[in-house]
């Protein structure tokens, strides 16, 4: 046992990572949402906000590769896209990581906070919504791929919105430590046209390079407390399984709701928290 903690805190943290990698997994987020306003609250005398971050990164890198194994397996994961939405996300993540020396994140939190809110709404009442990517030809990939149970995925995704925005992805988790999923999902499935279900299993492959990424940043910085992120991981582990189970059985038209509804949660974990 880890000195400072009590079984209590144990059994605590091993339930939370277990509980954050259901949902992580099952949705395509990272699960620092929920991680950072826990360690800071429960655990306010070991962890500042900083310190919170970048322990909550180090989880979500468990989060990230024991969902892509369990996506792996189902074969519903764009390497490709997740490959090239990489290249910038990666860069993304280490100035966000970066930038948690110098600004504050309140300011930050609630405008993502409610540009959450707005990604949530499209996402559960499927309102029209434009992005300017019906453009050329050419900066379309053509995907054509069965997944472990025949079903075909078929679609043309941008690739240069892919390589764009991801950047965005990658700094608010770096900054805010929340895996950038929150942002990398809506932007994968609305702007770039992946299925929901490739849009999910992609966002944790892209978030394998994102927070390893900002969590090397956040070591450099002594922000990362290995105590707390081994329980947390164990759990998120096993967790991790039964979300991209779950994720497998559920339509694409039920999948973009609980991804909804996990996203207005995330908004209010992050309002509560600057409150």
């Amino acid at each position: 046992m880890v000195r400072g903690m009590t079984p209590i805190d144990l059994i605590f943290l091993i339930l939370l990572g277990f509980l954050v990698g259901i949902v992580s997994s099952m949705v395509g987020v990272g699960g620092g949402v929920f991680i950072v306003p826990a360690l800071t609250l429960i655990f306010e005398s070991e962890f500042t906000s900083q310190v919170a971050v970048g322990t909550s990164l180090a989880v979500i890198v468990f989060t990230s590769l024991a969902s892509t194994l369990a996506y792996s397996r189902q074969k519903r994961i764009d390497y490709k896209i997740g490959l090239v939405s990489a290249v910038t996300t990666v860069p993304g993540a280490s100035l966000g990581a970066y930038l948690t020396s110098f600004v504050s994140s309140d300011l930050l939190a609630i405008i993502f906070a409610f540009f959450l809110i707005f990604v949530a709404l499209r996402m559960l009442f499927d309102f029209h919504l434009s992005f300017p990517s019906a453009l050329k030809k050419g900066r379309r990939w053509r995907r054509v791929f069965l997944d472990s149970d025949g079903r075909l995925f078929e679609y043309e995704a941008d690739i240069l919105l892919a390589f764009a925005l991801a950047f965005f992805g990658g700094l608010s988790s770096g900054f805010l430590g929340i895996g950038g999923g929150a942002l990398v999902v809506p932007i994968l499935h609305l702007a770039v046209n992946l299925p929901m279900h490739v849009a999910v299993a992609t966002s944790m492959f892209i978030m394998i390079f994102t927070s390893i990424s900002g969590v090397l940043t956040h070591m450099g910085l002594g922000n990362v407390k290995f105590d707390y992120m081994a329980y947390l991981a164990l759990g998120v582990i096993f967790g991790a399984q039964l979300g991209a189970r779950a994720a497998k059985r559920a339509s694409s038209k039920h999948l973009k709701r609980v991804f909804g509804v996990v996203l207005i949660i995330v908004s209010l974990c992050l309002l509560w928290n600057f409150v």
